[in-house]
């Protein structure tokens, strides 16, 4: 298998697999609009087949957002996603990106679970921020040790961004 920059004959594939994971996809304009804002986006791809996929940006100097991450459902549990977020926190640290964050449904412990072992702790919940009225669960993590606050810092409106992000 091999991670590597995204490209516009990709798209096809990872809609594919965007839809088959998520209950809110993004539509495929989505995608090109944030891939054409220059956000991090890359593809895992096996055998010729891209099979997962990961977004992120760097949203201010020193803070990173992982938009949306998902493989599918034919190659979970190969690591793939770990993978995927290893590699997009190697792209992170090049950047001097200290704090990774991210959304995920709060019903899915799945993601949670597959988060926490990558390193992301929990910090708050948005009530309400998925269209069908789910809350979210903002994770974060911290790539140099020693930077993390001990107390949970209340986020301003310009810090919560609006996309999702579920494994």
């Amino acid at each position: 298998m091999i991670i590597r920059e995204f490209k516009r004959p990709d798209l096809k594939r990872v809609l594919e697999i965007e839809l088959a994971s998520f209950d809110d996809p993004y539509p495929a304009h989505v995608l090109v609009d944030i891939y054409n804002l220059g956000a991090g986006f890359l593809v895992a791809q096996q055998d010729n087949i891209v099979v997962g996929y990961i977004i992120f940006w760097i949203r201010f100097e020193d803070d990173g957002h992982i938009i949306s991450i998902a493989v599918d459902k034919k190659y979970h549990r190969k690591k793939i996603g770990t993978q995927l977020v290893e590699t997009a926190l190697e792209i992170f640290k090049k950047y001097n990106v200290n704090r990774i964050r991210l959304e995920v449904r709060k019903g899915n412990r799945k993601a949670r679970k597959f988060y926490q072992k990558l390193g992301f702790a929990e910090k708050t919940s948005l009530i309400d921020y998925y269209e069908d009225g789910e809350d979210a669960v903002i994770m974060e993590r911290f790539l140099n040790e020693g930077t993390e606050s001990s107390t949970f810092e209340k986020l301003s409106d310009e810090e919560i961004n609006t996309e999702k992000s579920d494994s």
